[in-house]
């Protein structure tokens, strides 16, 4: 069975929008280039962007679903993100700059009883991941099919925020790469831990409603986990339709 990479995806603002590649070039001990490179975060938040902190200093969709909904398109030239949402006009800013337009444009989308956006954070040189460590995600085609094939439902896979998605695979081989090294292409990832999933998942990412109980699913199999992080050992270029494999 030949295992490939089929689709890669960035996430350039934490929670606020996805963007598909062809291909992208990553660097040894680095978080994918543009990807959770701003975060927005909360009136209640402890940073300041210095340094890396946890999700629940941010604006994210698991306490507000309809972030889910987002697209983000960027221009790395200008730094100026493009962000589009079924409810709300399509804007294009740069994060920092426009940083107050960013966060009134996502207001509406804020449920009234959660800490409300409040300001933009960037950290020198990776991105916001939900690790401490520089991550990627990546997950299997499989294992998302069995999970729709558990709740009965056709369900988007960018319900799961994945970076790297591969097919070829069997439902939940990926949960025995812990320790292990993964090659895509010329690049080699460590793999280090399952991700653990949260409400985020629920949401639908058409309309950011909470339609699908995924972590109900993930628990019929004695978990709530759904892809693996991985660590980037060399610098190199990954692309759709590149091998991936053991080694």
């Amino acid at each position: 069975m030949t295992v490939t990479l089929a689709h890669i995806w960035r996430h350039p603002v934490k929670s606020h929008g996805r963007e598909q590649l062809s291909e992208v070039s990553l660097n040894a001990g680095q978080t994918m280039p543009w990807d959770r490179t701003w975060a927005v975060a909360h009136e209640g938040a402890r940073t300041d962007g210095t340094e890396w902190t946890p999700c629940a200093n941010f604006s994210r969709g698991s306490k507000a679903p309809k972030l889910m909904a987002i697209n983000c398109k960027l221009d790395e030239a200008t730094e100026v993100v493009t962000l589009s949402h079924p409810d709300c006009e399509t804007i294009s800013l740069h994060p920092e700059r426009d940083a107050a337009q960013l966060v009134a444009w996502v207001r509406p989308l804020m449920p009234e009883d959660r800490a409300q956006s409040s300001h933009v954070v960037r950290v020198k040189d990776r991105g916001m991941t939900d690790t401490p460590f520089p991550s990627i995600s990546i997950a299997n085609i499989a294992t998302h099919r069995a999970v729709e094939a558990k709740l009965d439902t056709s369900l988007s896979m960018q319900r799961w925020r994945a970076n790297i998605w591969l097919d070829g695979l069997e439902a939940w081989d990926e949960f025995d790469w812990i320790g292990k090294t993964l090659r895509i292409g010329d690049v080699e990832f460590a793999v280090e831990e399952r991700i653990t999933r949260c409400l985020a998942t629920t949401a639908n990412t058409e309309t950011g409603e909470r339609d699908a109980d995924t972590l109900g699913a993930l628990k019929s199999w004695g978990h709530q986990d759904f892809g693996i992080y991985g660590v980037v050992k060399n610098s190199g270029t990954i692309r759709q339709g590149d091998k991936a494999e053991l080694i």
